[in-house]
């Protein structure tokens, strides 16, 4: 499935990790992900770093946002029930803990999870190998350039990361699936009650989809409590607000030791025109 983002052409797997034609090697890591970064998209701060990583895999390992992993799962096997041996694209998969759930609900598809962060990746075909998933391959690579020929994929994921219109569209099949996951507008409301003296409300996202027709969104909403301020600096270090939020607004998160928010999440699937 793969191709060679050096020549394009297609690569074939042995027991060392990828060739093509050309001879460009793309060697598995010893977690088993394999780097399809080039110095263009390859600087020492691509993507999320180590303690970025880590924060997200200790909250995310709360499964408090597992109602969404299985929601986005049903979908994913409902828009694939007829097609054999499907070609699915997580693009901007982060650490893994949504590829790995959507690969190991439907086994038989076969999972692509794609991340510029090399420590991602490299968390995520790790934690594969020890839930026994089979049918997920990891690679280091843009999902602004991904290493896929033209018209492969039956289906793209995209949870939380960037969307790319010509990219998605190029590499989909006529008809192929795009499942975009997004805040909804009160997503981490009480987060942000603590952050901001103003809290305010999610704006959408426009995403430009001209090559694509929208087929069905829903919204899933629910409350979770956090019970450790280390879970609830985690969820802030996933988050833009780690970025741009007051001084004051963190000191009063870091002496937080429980809070209730709600979780928001809007799932929009899209058809290739």
């Amino acid at each position: 499935m793969f191709s060679c983002p050096v020549c394009k052409g297609r690569l074939k797997q042995n027991k060392f990790g990828y060739c093509c034609k050309k001879g460009h090697r793309f060697d598995f890591s010893a977690q088993g992900y394999v780097n399809f970064l080039d110095a263009k998209h390859n600087p020492s701060d691509a993507g999320d770093n180590a303690m970025m990583v880590k924060a997200r895999t200790d909250f995310l390992s709360l499964d408090l946002y597992r109602p969404l992993a299985d929601k986005v799962s049903e979908q994913i096997a409902y828009y694939l029930k007829d097609v054999d041996c499907p070609e699915i694209l997580d693009c901007g998969c982060g650490e893994g803990y949504y590829t790995n759930i959507y690969a190991a609900s439907f086994p038989k598809g076969n999972f692509y999870g794609m991340d510029l962060s090399k420590t991602a990746v490299r968390h995520g075909s790790s934690a594969a190998k020890k839930l026994g998933i089979n049918n997920v391959k990891y690679a280091a690579a843009s999902c602004f350039e991904l290493p896929f020929s033209d018209r492969t994929a039956d289906m793209i994921v995209c949870t939380f990361a960037p969307v790319s219109n010509d990219e998605y569209a190029r590499v989909l099949k006529k008809g192929g699936k795009l499942i975009i996951v997004c805040p909804s507008p009160i997503h981490l409301s009480g987060l942000k009650e603590l952050l901001y003296d103003e809290p305010y409300l999610n704006k959408p996202n426009e995403y430009g989809l001209k090559n694509f027709a929208e087929v069905d969104s829903m919204r899933l909403e629910y409350e979770a409590e956090l019970c450790s301020n280390k879970s609830i600096m985690d969820l802030f270090m996933m988050t833009p607000y780690y970025y741009k939020s007051p001084k004051e607004g963190r000191e009063r998160l870091e002496h937080t030791e429980y809070l209730k928010t709600m979780c928001g999440f809007d799932i929009l699937i899209y058809r290739k025109k």
